[in-house]
C-alpha cells in the first residue's frame, strides 16, 4: 500500500461510521483520525479492524485548553483539528456520505491511490498543458511548452470530486433540487497561478509538510453567523500561500459518490450571509501580496490573517473575529507540533 505509514484518513463525523465498510479494501492499512462533532458524550462507533484514534469535543479542550475557541463545533470544520494532531507527511481527508464511486467501465475507484498519485507528481501553475496532467501514463507536455518549466513545482494540495450529488451551493439547490452529476471526466489538471478556487473538504488530500499550516477551515456553526464556507476558506488561503512558496494545486480525479443532498434552506441559512460577502472575500484573495520575507507556511499565515482584519473587517465585524482565531490556530499547531 503507497505511503502507508505516511498517511492519515481525517473524518469528521456525527454519527457510526459504517460507510467505512465499503471503504475497508482501501482504507483499512491506513490509520484514521475520527473528530467527533457535537454532543461528546454520543458513543461513535467504528467497524472492527481499523486503526484509529477518536477525538470529540472534550477532548479538544483538554487538549488546546483556551485556544479550542478556534476549533469549530457542530459543523464539519472540526476535521481540521485531526490535520493538525497527525503526526503524517500526508492527511486524506472525506465525508461519512461519501461512497465508493465506480468508473465508466463499472470497477471500483480508489481514490486514496489516485490522490497519492496526483501528490506525488509534480504540478504545472505556470503553463497550462493542454492535453492536463503531462505525468500520467501515455499523455506528456505538448509541442510548444516550455523546457524550463517542464519539471513543475511540488504538489501540495490534490483536489477530486463527486458523482451523484454535486457540491452546489443552496440556490442551486433550489433551483436544481433533481440534478446529479453523471459526467466521469478523466482528467487532472493543474490550477494555474493566479487563479482562486472553491475548494471542497469532502474528497480532499494535501501534503501537511508543505501547506498543513494553512488547513485551517476557519470558525463556522455554531455561535457563528456563518457555515458551509469553512472548506472555501481553507481554500482561498492555500491558494494564494502555495502561489506564493511556489507550489501547486491539482483538480479533478478522483471521483467519490456523493450519496446525498443536504437541505437547501437549512444550507441557505448557514449560507446566506457568505454568498454576499464572497464578492468582497474574492476580490481580497484576488489582490493579496504576500511580502518576499514571509518563506514559511506559519508567515504567510500570519500576515494573511493582518491583511484579512485590515481589509474584510469593514465587511462584517465577523473577520476581526476570524483573523484572531486565524492566529489562534497557528499558536495552537504550533504548540502542537513542536511537543511531538
Amino acid at each position: 500500500m503507497a505511503l502507508k505509514d505516511e498517511l492519515d484518513i481525517v473524518i469528521p463525523t456525527i454519527r457510526n461510521l459504517d460507510f467505512l465498510e465499503m471503504w475497508r479494501p482501501f482504507f483499512q492499512p491506513y490509520h484514521l483520525i475520527v473528530v467527533q462533532d457535537g454532543d461528546p458524550n454520543k458513543v461513535i462507533k467504528v467497524p472492527e479492524g481499523f486503526d484509529y484514534e477518536l477525538y470529540n469535543r472534550n477532548d479538544i479542550n483538554r487538549i488546546l485548553g483556551p485556544k479550542a475557541s478556534c476549533i469549530s463545533y457542530k459543523d464539519s470544520a472540526c476535521r481540521c483539528f485531526g490535520y493538525m494532531m497527525s503526526k503524517k507527511k500526508y492527511i486524506y481527508t472525506i465525508d461519512d456520505d461519501c461512497f465508493v464511486a465506480k468508473d465508466p467501465s463499472g470497477k471500483d475507484i480508489n481514490a486514496l491511490e489516485q490522490h497519492i498519485k496526483n501528490l506525488l507528481t509534480p504540478s504545472t501553475p505556470h503553463f497550462f498543458n493542454t492535453l492536463y496532467d503531462p505525468y500520467r501514463e501515455g499523455a506528456d507536455f505538448v509541442r510548444g511548452y516550455p523546457f524550463s518549466l517542464r519539471e513543475g513545482v511540488p504538489t501540495a494540495i490534490s483536489h477530486g470530486l463527486w458523482l451523484n450529488i454535486p457540491d452546489y451551493d443552496a440556490p442551486t439547490q433550489l433551483v436544481k433540487p433533481s440534478e446529479r452529476n453523471t459526467r466521469y471526466v478523466d482528467a487532472v489538471m493543474t490550477i494555474p497561478k493566479g487563479t482562486v478556487f472553491p475548494m471542497c473538504g469532502m474528497n480532499l488530500a494535501f501534503n501537511r509538510e508543505l501547506i498543513g499550516p494553512a488547513m485551517y477551515f476557519g470558525l463556522m456553526g455554531d455561535g457563528q453567523p456563518i457555515g458551509r464556507y469553512d472548506d472555501m476558506w481553507a481554500g482561498w488561503c492555500c491558494k494564494v500561500i502555495t502561489d506564493h512558496l511556489g507550489y501547486g494545486v491539482k483538480t479533478g480525479l478522483p471521483y467519490i459518490w456523493h450519496s446525498k443532498a443536504s437541505n437547501p434552506f437549512v444550507n441557505l441559512k448557514k449560507e446566506y450571509k457568505g454568498i454576499f460577502w464572497q464578492e468582497d472575500i474574492i476580490p481580497f484573495f484576488q489582490g493579496v501580496k504576500l511580502p518576499a520575507d514571509c518563506t514559511t507556511v506559519e508567515q504567510c499565515y500570519i500576515e494573511l490573517s493582518k491583511q484579512v482584519r485590515e481589509k474584510l473587517s469593514s465587511v462584517d465585524p465577523y473577520f476581526g473575529k476570524l483573523a484572531d482565531a486565524m492566529v489562534t490556530w497557528i499558536e495552537a499547531w504550533t504548540e502542537v507540533n513542536s511537543s511531538k
